[in-house]
């Protein structure tokens, strides 16, 4: 148990103050137990309902029926005898306490007279800068996946032993994408997670996956700042873009199981007009591979204090690497990273963290990245061996428009053989997937103002009554394409 040999390697080189932040308080104290039964050093725990308690016995003995925190550390300075004092859930008691913190720093200042080893056990712990010298941080290890298989199985089993010994109904390729799933959860979360999803009706199926990721997701508590997009859309609701939909499809199998000698796929950025597909587009290689989609939303990410910006933006990071596979969009991702004078150079740093993740990172997270305006973008971001590609979403060519229309008719439960497709698409030259939407939009809602059923006429009228994004900013979009030409590959 590397856990436990990690454990004991801190007791021997004599540290004074351990500090594990876990939320599987149960493990860890089992763990601490034996490191005790080891070191031949007996365990207390403290907590505020049960006072200072001997745990290392076969039944708990309370030593010092005390709930104030003062009260415990003061009674274990004064104790001569060597042991292991584990505080459960001392975080609250360490902010705005200089009298606990004082009495933390005494015993472990006096650690090599007493062989005091305290051991602060919490979700969650800030050390006061005073008591950092004198501690020592461990995490608790994650299951691999042959734990987690074994994990799965023993939850499978149960199951069985319940409904008169029947299978629970699944499949190989099912059951290692489950696993790889459970990646980066505690044993008790893994374990919660497997159970739901097998009791709910005895089978692994791949339909138990997307609710999976979700409470994933919500254990792993950064929502507001990342986002789970549960409707990722596939390719067949996206018309054109056919370069990058053959691009994409190469690199699947390389992405979701990476072999020795191929990098496995980084990322694109996708440029293009406004309204042009590019967010429908990073939906899509979600459901085109099967994996979670998150979305950064870098407005969220800004705070006020020095730092915490950057702390964000990193902690959101490292869930997408706890969530991998899975892909990572960052939308309009140049008005977070351009260079802004007046924002004390947290784009910048903003940026720095960015590029350092993404040298670095070794889990299968594909980002994609969309802009609109790539004069914004810093040279940094843009360059090869960042991103694997560029590529340029331009307004869609006629025979394109001709499938955005059929596949917003259907998706509104309308026959598109009903209406002349090929007379929409040449009327609607110079428009983006966005305003083909809304003219379809339009149409049914005057539709349904006159008690008619939507035909070509009125999808007509609504493009007429349209100045489309190519007429309004006709002079943005050509420097757009100017630049693009030559630099990008064509998406369509």
């Amino acid at each position: 148990m590397p856990d436990l040999v990690d454990l004991e390697i801190m007791m021997l080189s004599r540290v004074p103050i351990i500090v594990i932040e876990t939320f599987e308080e149960p493990r860890a104290l089992e763990l601490i137990n034996k490191a005790g039964v080891k070191q031949q050093k007996p365990v207390f725990t403290w907590s505020v309902t049960e006072g200072i308690q001997r745990i290392d016995l076969a039944h708990s003995v309370t030593e010092h029926l005390t709930n104030e925190p003062d009260s415990a550390l003061a009674h274990i300075k004064q104790s001569g005898r060597a042991g292991i004092y584990v505080f459960c859930d001392f975080h609250p008691f360490l902010v705005d306490a200089p009298k606990n913190v004082r009495l933390l720093k005494e015993i472990a200042m006096a650690h090599e007279q007493h062989h005091h080893t305290l051991i602060l056990l919490s979700h969650a712990l800030e050390i006061p800068p005073e008591l950092r010298r004198y501690c020592a941080r461990m995490d608790l290890s994650l299951p691999n996946d042959e734990q987690l298989m074994h994990l799965v199985k023993e939850e499978a089993s149960h199951w069985s032993s319940q409904n008169r010994g029947a299978k629970v109904k699944t499949d190989t390729p099912t059951l290692t994408k489950l696993v790889a799933n459970l990646r980066g959860l505690t044993y008790s979360d893994a374990r919660r997670l497997a159970r739901g999803a097998i009791f709910d009706d005895g089978a692994i199926t791949a339909s138990d996956l997307p609710e999976l990721n979700r409470a994933k997701f919500e254990l792993l508590g950064m929502d507001g700042v990342m986002s789970f997009e549960y409707d990722t859309s596939s390719f067949a609701d996206v018309g054109g873009l056919n370069a990058l939909k053959e691009w994409l499809s190469k690199r699947r199998d390389h992405f979701l199981h990476p072999q020795e000698g191929v990098d496995s796929p980084k990322g694109v950025l996708l440029l293009g007009v406004q309204g042009g597909g590019k967010s429908l587009a990073a939906k899509a290689v979600a459901g085109m591979w099967g994996v979670p989609l998150l979305r950064l939303d870098f407005s969220a990410l800004y705070n006020k204090y020095i730092g915490e910006t950057e702390k964000n933006l990193r902690e959101s990071l490292a869930m997408a690497d706890t969530l991998s596979p899975c892909v990572l969009w960052l939308d309009e991702i140049e008005k977070a990273l351009s260079v802004d004078a007046s924002d004390n150079g947290t784009s910048k740093r903003l940026l720095g963290v960015l590029l350092t993740w993404m040298a670095e990172r070794k889990r299968p997270v594909f980002v994609v990245a969309t802009s609109n305006d790539i004069s914004r973008m810093p040279p940094e971001l843009v360059r090869k061996g960042r991103l694997d590609e560029i590529f340029f979403v331009d307004l869609p060519q006629e025979s394109v428009r001709r499938d955005i229309f059929s596949i917003h008719l259907r998706k509104r439960f309308q026959n598109p053989e009903h209406l002349d497709l090929d007379t929409l698409a040449r009327a609607s030259e110079g428009f983006s997937g966005a305003e083909i939407e809304q003219a379809v939009v339009s149409g049914l809602y005057r539709c349904q103002a006159e008690s008619t059923e939507l035909d070509t006429q009125h999808v007509l009228e609504e493009i007429a009554s349209t100045r489309p994004l190519s007429v309004v900013m006709g002079e943005q979009l050509a420097q757009l394409r100017a630049w693009a030409e030559g630099r990008t590959v064509a998406a369509d």
